[in-house]
């Protein structure tokens, strides 16, 4: 065997050998890639690692009568993380975004009734302060959706406000049909947004149940305060705000008047409230539009937007195998340029799909090797990824609505199982009582790269550079942070690509497979549909 040979096998051994456990964080505990071990959970705080979705209708049950409660979420908290290194049965989340769980009249929650109250089917006020203390004892971040837009026209406010003498009408909008001010036969969406009752028309986007708040009223904008008030003081770490773009629509303002220039300012005000009472809380504001300018427009109102739009890009490089003129790393680039020219602090918050889109699942063909793939690319990008309930598993949804949201699949007669909803879908994902069993299975890789993220700071606290591969079926990208550098890279493809990227000095931290992964004068074969991370320390 010549000398040279035998330089690049050492090489190549040396590699391996230092990736002895590399799907958790480089730790040389000599377990195959292919297993789980103890992991350093490094990631800190309510902007830092991975937050889980929840819709607690949907997720578990404690009480017997099919509907997700928070007793039945409690229960489950240790499979979302439960805060031992030794374990691998928890996914590894560090942060829930809880659905709304106010009362309400819908089996969604988005038109509340009452602010202050929980929605008794999911439990009472103290299951919800028990659920606070039980997530955050294992380190987990708490943000709850709130629905400042609009409410039930079931609200004693908007009940109140028909009557054009109550103190009420002005905190919705109310016209008179004769008004010159608004367009009271504009429609949004397919229906009309002005519904009269006697003489008058009130506002309400969405549709006539969920009639709009007026924040022209400082009396509006102040309760708006004392209920992000009152949640902040019983332990949430910040908020999901609904409906951002919409407090002050096109067809909501006076002709002339801009809607955007008052929505940023109102939210802003809001921000400005909630750092101060509570320093350290996250503001995530929904902007559901695909055009990063005009997410980054609100910005500067908020800490964070969720990257709308990324989930799709991504599902369309998996499914083809490839991303032309490095499309998808440019697009990534491309989009975090316009959110740090409008908030240089902004942090992002990428996902694949959410409770308003069809799962990611059907979008890359029900197939798990090409989920895999599409949950390494978002979950090692910037920010914080937000997972939709089911999603590591594969649950399959699509509209309407109510298919989105469907029970999740605990399996072997799980007494938490949900069943709001019969699901025309249950039969095509394997349960979680299963996956756990496979080393193999989605859930597993999930488990794997939540933990390399979670454990190197430059995936949970860097930021994105582009790397241009020379190969269309390979995303090549670097994340940095103050004390780390990471590089990342993806096989698109069926089949081995190889590229050449400069890891000196690197060290591998995570490969999905050690078959056919290889090192050779300076070109890295990665196996097909698959991922590997270099990590270098400063």
């Amino acid at each position: 065997m010549s000398r040279i040979i035998k330089s690049k096998l050492l090489f190549i051994i040396t590699i391996m050998l230092s990736v002895t456990f590399c799907a958790c964080g480089g730790e040389k505990t000599g377990k195959s890639v292919y297993e789980l071990g103890e992991s350093r959970q490094n990631a800190k705080g309510n902007r830092q690692g991975v937050y889980y979705e929840i819709f607690v209708r949907a997720f578990a049950d404690s009480d017997g009568d099919g509907i997700g409660d928070l007793n039945g979420l409690i229960s489950k908290l240790d499979y979302l993380y439960d805060n031992n290194p030794k374990t691998t049965s928890d996914l590894g989340v560090t942060g829930i975004w809880l659905m709304p769980v106010n009362e309400t009249v819908s089996y969604h929650g988005y038109d509340i009734t009452d602010y202050y109250k929980i929605n008794p089917e999911y439990g009472t006020m103290e299951d919800f302060e028990r659920f606070i203390e039980e997530a955050h004892k294992r380190g987990i971040s708490v943000i709850m959706d709130l629905v400042l837009n609009h409410t039930s026209d079931r609200h004693e406010w908007f009940i109140n406000s028909v009557d054009p003498n109550s103190p009420y009408r002005d905190w919705y909008l109310w016209v008179d049909e004769d008004t010159d001010k608004y367009n009271i036969k504009a429609n949004v969406w397919g229906h009309p947004v002005w519904n009269k009752v006697n003489d008058s028309y009130y506002y309400g986007l969405f549709w006539s149940g969920m009639p709009d708040l007026n924040y022209n009223n400082p009396d509006v904008r102040q309760e708006a305060k004392n209920i992000a008030g009152f949640w902040l003081d019983k332990g949430v770490d910040g908020f999901r705000l609904d409906a951002v773009p919409y407090l002050f629509d096109t067809t909501e303002v006076p002709f002339g008047e801009s809607g955007l220039k008052k929505t940023v300012a109102w939210w802003s005000e809001f921000k400005e409230y909630c750092h101060k009472k509570k320093p350290g809380c996250i503001i995530i504001g929904e902007v559901l539009n695909d055009n990063p300018g005009t997410r980054a427009s609100y910005l500067p109102s908020l800490d964070s937007t969720f990257h709308i739009g990324l989930g799709a890009q991504i599902a369309n490089a998996v499914k083809t195998g490839v991303s032309k003129n490095n499309f998808l790393v440019n697009y990534i680039s491309n989009n975090y340029a316009k959110y740090r020219e409008a908030n240089p602090d902004y942090v992002d918050s990428p996902m694949l799909t959410n409770h308003d889109q069809n799962r990611i699942m059907g979008l890359v063909g029900g197939k798990h090797e090409l989920m895999k793939v599409a949950a390494s690319i978002y979950l090692t990008l910037e920010g914080i990824p937000f997972i939709y309930y089911g999603e590591e598993i594969g649950m399959f949804g699509a509209k309407p609505d109510e298919d989105i949201r469907l029970p999740f699949v605990w399996g072997e007669n799980d007494p938490a199982q949900t069943s709001w909803r019969e699901s025309k879908y249950k039969d095509a994902v394997i349960p979680v009582s299963e996956q756990e069993k496979d080393k193999d299975s989605l859930l597993t890789h999930y488990k794997r790269i939540i933990r390399v993220r979670n454990e190197n700071e430059a995936l949970y606290a860097g930021k994105f550079r582009g790397i241009d591969s020379d190969n269309d079926s390979v995303l090549a990208y670097m994340m940095e942070s103050e004390n780390q550098s990471a590089i990342v890279l993806h096989n698109l493809s069926r089949e081995s690509q190889g590229v050449e990227v400069d890891i000196k000095e690197y060290t591998l931290k995570f490969c999905q497979t050690k078959d056919g992964f290889e090192v050779n004068d300076g070109t890295i074969n990665i196996p097909p549909l698959s991922t590997v991370i270099f990590v270098k320390d400063f």
